[in-house]
């Protein structure tokens, strides 16, 4: 490459929590850029979230980060042609794609759900998550299973 890496750009954390992985989830869930819309969501839902689950000593916001933790995946599978011949490789995530391919998958299965609100669809979804359940960390199983199952491949990384 001729041209040097792009800078990082600095996410600013949210008003509320001021946690930084807080406005990346809500930058992530935002749709047409409505940010306040998204992290409205994002706060009824962990209302939803603490108020289902008094008994639980953790805070709502330490629950959805036990959530995360859960359906983040350690390895996943990547095509790689060799020979005429696709292989599925296994390989290791670096750290922050484990966070993005981990807040993607716990909106897109809170979207699938049914429910009322977007609010509702996705405390349901970080309750699954905690508990390990639900389509986020069924996605997390099966990626670890594909890979486990393409471990003869594993001399074909790139």
């Amino acid at each position: 490459m001729r041209k040097s890496k792009p800078k990082k750009r600095v996410i600013l954390p949210d008003p509320k929590f001021n946690d930084v992985l807080v406005t990346r989830f809500v930058n992530d869930m935002m749709q047409h850029g409505k940010k306040t819309v998204a992290y409205q969501i994002f706060y009824d839902a962990l209302d939803i979230v603490g108020s289902r689950m008094k008994n639980e000593e953790l805070s709502p916001l330490d629950v959805w980060k036990k959530a995360l933790e859960n359906i983040t995946p350690a390895v996943e599978v990547k095509s790689r042609r060799v020979g005429g011949a696709t292989f599925q490789v296994p390989m290791e995530i670096r750290p922050e794609r484990k966070v993005a391919v981990s807040i993607k998958s716990l909106i897109l299965y809170a979207r699938k759900r049914s429910g009322k609100s977007m609010a509702d669809k996705l405390a349901a979804e970080i309750q699954a998550a905690f508990n390990n359940e639900g389509g986020a960390f069924k996605k997390k199983e099966d990626t670890h299973r594909m890979a486990e199952a393409n471990r003869a491949f594993a001399h074909f990384r790139f």
